[in-house]
């Protein structure tokens, strides 16, 4: 499979496949180069018949602190900007997609901030395994926005849907400990542990027959999980409402200028 991209380091050692987010100067937030490279990382994944597992994690400090406002504002703390309208469209986001599509087993390894996106993004994974110094936020209600598949579809079935509730609601940010207790993390290390953890889990995989995990994953999806077509073309129709309306805007402009937002319904 492919090895070289731009915000992501990828390799595979005995058919466990490691990919790291590496923007670390922008503790892992995501920009469209990002989004696309999870994305295709992905789907190689799922092309390539020696890879029997998936580890997910970021370069220190972060795992993933969800979207790159910024660079979304074309450059500048501007609002106004037309992009992200110009980007929605009535179906999944296609890196949630591409993640949830992929067949072999996938281990979030949150090593620190898991944010926004890189909330849903952990939530995406068959497991996760927490760093010590990990952190969970579903923040997009701070920013006027509904959350992706992992708050919305995900996380209420991990944790049900009052916890769930809560923290879409809330937008408050848990720590690691909260995390397992609520059932999102399956265990938590000391940060200097969590890549030997989670190898060890992805050796352990990686020995079965590769056709009989993938044909697992398939059946724990269809018992657990369902489809998620319907509701991930919903999200998407319901944020370019959103991205329209002064909340959202007030909601980025308060982040950018490090103030708190005044929120008026409109």
């Amino acid at each position: 499979m492919r090895t070289e991209y731009e915000t992501l380091r990828c390799s595979v050692v005995d058919h466990v496949c490691t990919l790291t987010i590496d923007r670390p100067e922008r503790r892992n937030a995501l920009n469209p180069v990002a989004y696309g490279e999870i994305e295709t990382a992905f789907r190689e994944v799922q092309k390539d018949p020696e890879v029997r597992c998936v580890i997910l994690t970021g370069t220190d400090p972060a795992f993933c602190s969800g979207e790159d406002v910024k660079e979304m504002m074309t450059g500048e703390p501007n609002p106004d900007s037309m992009e992200r309208l110009r980007s929605v469209r009535p179906r999944p986001t296609p890196a949630a997609a591409a993640v949830l599509d992929c067949d072999r087993p996938v281990i979030a390894a949150v090593n620190g901030a898991a944010v926004g996106w890189g909330m849903d993004l952990s939530l995406f994974a068959d497991f996760r395994i927490a760093s010590e110094r990990a952190k969970f936020g579903e923040l997009f209600v701070k920013r006027g926005l509904v959350t992706d598949l992992g708050g919305l579809w995900r996380l209420p079935r991990i944790v049900g849907p009052q916890r769930a509730a809560e923290l879409v609601f809330t937008g408050d940010i848990i720590d690691a400990a909260t995390a397992k207790e609520y059932g999102i993390v399956m265990d938590v290390v000391a940060h200097d542990e969590l890549l030997a953890r989670a190898n060890d889990l992805a050796a352990r995989i990686a020995a079965n027959p590769p056709l009989a995990v993938r044909y697992m994953k398939e059946g724990l999806r269809r018992s657990t999980w369902g489809d998620y077509g319907d509701l991930g073309s919903w999200i998407s129709q319901t944020l370019g409402v959103l991205f329209q309306t002064e909340d959202h805007r007030e909601g980025v402009a308060s982040f950018l200028e490090k103030r708190e937002p005044v929120f008026r319904g409109r």
